[in-house]
């Protein structure tokens, strides 16, 4: 696995209910290339979780990575129930149209994996292709439980070592580099006025999340994806089944479903045989 050089960076003001916020994104490829991949980190991400994969696409992919309101270098919302689906389907669909293009690849990861579901399906949708990474109509309540658990809390640590070892316990990515541990801790942290190490996504995140009284069915959204679509699983994953994975490939978009031995949730994309199985499925 080999980390990308730091990526130019784009922005764009998000409109909430607290006012216009920054949005960032991080760019790699030819930025003329109308061929355009969006992709979309999980709930405390960034955008920078994609490096690796944008690597891979930018020879044939003008790949944009956001960071979603609240998250890596985008601005905190000013009201924090405005963490939630309309608000992040705005931001996308003005990143979308910052692009000029008329269709884009997804790649998305997690609560990405859901906002690109909910974009496929919409009528006229841009979305050409679409990759769910470890998502799915239904949401397993344990996964919503444990991620519940540390979301929100801002723990501090007194070095990047007990910070980096911290993500390593709460994120089952399956076995990675050293390096690769470092970059996915790097992204999402920051060193305090305190002099402590802090992860930069704000807390408030977690309001809406825990207001949720049960995860939505989104089994209607899925029915109504027409594009091709390829589905990711970690075999270990508590929040996409298998029982869900098979359902999904059966009805919706008929996806080719990949799992991945040895990985929770979710496939981290930084490791070759989960990147050449993205790259060869948008390239195809």
């Amino acid at each position: 696995m080999t980390i990308v050089p730091p990526p130019r960076r784009g922005a764009l003001k998000g409109l909430a209910s607290g006012g216009f916020h920054r949005v960032v994104w991080h760019e790699w490829g030819d930025p003329r290339n109308d061929r355009v991949a969006i992709c979309v980190h999980g709930l405390t991400r960034s955008g920078r979780d994609f490096d690796v994969l944008a690597r891979a696409l930018a020879a044939t992919h003008r790949v944009l990575a956001v960071d979603m309101p609240g998250r890596g270098e985008s601005e905190w919302l000013a009201a924090k129930q405005d963490y939630a689906f309309p608000t992040y389907l705005a931001v996308l669909t003005a990143l979308v149209a910052a692009t000029g293009a008329q269709a884009v690849d997804w790649v998305g990861t997690s609560m990405g994996g859901l906002l690109g579901m909910v974009m496929a399906a919409q009528p006229g949708t841009p979305v050409r292709r679409l990759v769910v990474n470890d998502a799915g109509p239904a949401i397993e309540p344990g996964a919503l439980q444990r991620i519940g658990g540390y979301v929100g809390q801002d723990p501090e640590f007194a070095s990047f070592e007990a910070i980096r070892a911290y993500m390593r316990a709460i994120s089952p990515f399956g076995a990675l580099p050293d390096e690769a541990w470092d970059h996915l801790t790097r992204t999402v942290v920051s060193v305090r006025g305190n002099g402590r190490w802090g992860f930069v996504y704000d807390p408030g995140i977690a309001v809406p999340f825990r207001a949720s009284a049960a995860p939505p069915d989104l089994w209607p959204v899925w029915d109504a994806i027409r594009c091709p679509t390829l589905v990711l699983r970690g075999a270990q994953s508590d929040l996409l089944s298998r029982a869900t994975a098979q359902a999904m490939a059966a009805r919706g978009p008929r996806p080719q479903v990949v799992e991945f031995d040895g990985v929770g949730h979710a496939p981290s994309l930084m490791v070759d045989e989960q990147v050449d199985t993205v790259v060869g499925f948008l390239r195809g």
